[in-house]
């Protein structure tokens, strides 16, 4: 089974994508042969030969603006991906207590509820997935484990080659009345 490089998608599905150009000429450069079963030349140009100019130009320049759109959006995208940044938030519960609050990760992608259980089992804690007062998912780790958590997701990210995303560890404390 062939994956395209450029959204992860089977060629055969990459219209479907946001990224429809770009994957097209990845597509033609790895795997000419495909290419040509999926885009065939022969079909394309008969079909386009028997329209007149005047509507050629106008689906052309129709295709052009949305191919134009979608790349134009998935830099937005990406763009607000990086300028964003993942709070580690360290809260004082008790005397002794610490939780450790992960807020932000939804603008990765990340599904919450497999980070939150990594989590559990690479720190030995208790970690679940919360609504934060503004209605975003974050998640709560039990234990005073904020300068591992900030490490592990450091390493996470330059693994998912996001490594301008910032990560920043806060630390929140009771004040005493």
């Amino acid at each position: 089974m062939i994956y395209c490089g450029v959204c992860t998608l089977p060629p055969e599905y990459c219209e479907f994508g946001g990224a429809h150009k770009r994957c097209k000429e990845w597509l033609e450069k790895n795997h000419a042969d495909m290419f040509q079963k999926i885009y065939p030349v022969d079909g394309v140009a008969a079909g386009v030969s028997s329209l007149s100019v005047e509507k050629q130009e106008e689906i052309d320049r129709k295709v052009q603006k949305q191919v134009a759109r979608e790349e134009a959006k998935a830099e937005r995208e990406l763009a607000k991906k990086l300028s964003s940044k993942i709070l580690v938030k360290r809260i004082e519960r008790n005397k002794r207590k610490h939780i450790i609050v992960v807020a932000g990760l939804e603008q990765i992608d990340v599904e919450m509820k497999k980070m939150a259980k990594t989590f559990a089992s690479r720190f030995a804690t208790g970690a679940s997935v919360t609504k934060s007062p503004e209605g975003k998912d974050e998640i709560v780790i039990q234990g005073d484990v904020g300068e591992e958590v900030e490490e592990y997701l450091v390493a996470y990210l330059s693994k998912e080659g996001l490594s301008d995303i910032k990560v920043e560890l806060v630390e929140d404390k009771k004040r005493k009345k």
